[in-house]
C-alpha cells in the first residue's frame, strides 16, 4: 500500500486521465480525484498549484507535480514511480 499522498485533476471523457488513474489503480494506490470538467475552485487550485498546466490529468505525488499521464508512465518505465508511491 502506497505511502504517498496522490492527488489527480481530471476532466470526464479525458483518456490520458483513465490512463493515469489504471496505472495507479494497478499499482493499488489510494488517490484524491478532482474533476475539474466544469472549471471552479479546483480548477483555480490546479492552477495556483501548477501555472503552466494546460492539460489533463495534472497528477501530485506527496505535493510534487509531476505532470501527466505520459510523465508517469516515464517514470514507470525508468524504475522511479515505485519509490516515489513508497511501494
Amino acid at each position: 500500500m502506497s505511502e504517498a499522498k496522490v492527488e489527480i485533476y481530471t476532466k470526464a471523457w479525458c483518456g490520458f486521465c483513465t490512463r493515469a488513474k489504471r496505472l495507479l489503480d494497478q499499482k493499488g494506490v489510494d488517490y484524491t480525484e478532482y474533476d475539474i470538467t466544469m472549471g471552479g475552485e479546483k480548477r483555480t487550485e490546479m492552477m495556483q498549484r501548477k501555472p503552466d498546466a494546460m492539460t489533463v490529468p495534472q497528477i501530485f505525488i506527496d505535493d510534487k507535480a509531476v505532470g501527466g499521464s505520459d510523465d508517469l508512465a516515464a517514470l514507470e518505465r525508468e524504475g522511479k514511480l515505485d519509490a516515489m508511491l513508497g511501494l
